[in-house]
Parts: C-alpha cells; structure tokens; sequence
C-alpha cells in the first residue's frame, strides 16, 4: 500500500508568477522544480527522460501557434501561453509544466506531483 506524503517547499510569496524553484534534494538527488504559471503551480522532476538533464533549470517559453493569422512582419506563427513549456537546456526537448508531457515526442513524460496552497504554504505531495 502507498502512503501519501506532504512536503512544504516553500512560501507563495517566494514563487510569483513566471518563475520557478529548484528544491533540492527531493526524492533523489536531483530534486524538483516548482513553477507558478500565472497564479497556478507545478512540481516537475528536475530530470529530463531523454538524457537526464537538469530539466527545470532550463528556459521558460511557450507554444508555438503555426495557425495563427499573418503579423504586420509577415509571420504566420504566434506564441501562446508564455510560461508554460520548460526546455531541457542540454537538448532543448520541451515538456510541458502542468502535465509533463514532451511536445516533441509525446509518448515521453516526466514524472509530475501534485501541489496544494495551504495558507501560504507551497505543498508538493507525493507517494511513497
């Protein structure tokens, strides 16, 4: 039988939005990534699954939007939800925060964990 376990990673107030945290150590050495996207937050693994790169350290971005209507440059492509996408910075794969799951190759996630606000607690649970 799993046991559910609660962590407190931090303080809200330490994580505004568009920025992350590395807690290290957690379940292993590499630790995790906790993202707040626009009010809302996410733990990552800090491993990526393609060749175990430090994950969460690497750049913030967003989608990109091929079906978008032309801009005054010409360009038939737009960026949407800024802050979403965290690439690996050895590879530049890019997963998505808030599911884990690679926009390159889907069928390869990383691992996620829920996370609860308790008062101005940031809680990551997990497993055991």
């Amino acid at each position: 039988m799993t046991q559910s376990t609660s962590v407190v990673v931090g303080k809200v107030w330490e994580i505004p939005p568009g920025e992350r945290k590395i807690v290290v150590p957690f379940r292993g050495r590499a630790g995790i990534g906790v993202f707040n996207v626009g009010g809302s937050f996410y733990a990552v693994r800090n491993i990526c699954p393609h060749k175990h790169g430090p994950l969460c350290t690497g750049e913030l971005s967003g989608r990109v939007d091929t079906d978008a209507p032309p801009s005054s440059q010409g360009a038939f492509i737009s960026l949407e939800g800024l802050g979403e996408i965290v690439r690996c910075p050895w590879h530049q794969w890019p997963f998505e925060i808030a599911t884990g799951r690679c926009l390159v190759a889907p069928e390869v996630r990383v691992a996620t964990y829920p996370v609860k606000i308790r008062g101005d607690d940031v809680v990551v649970e997990y497993e055991e």
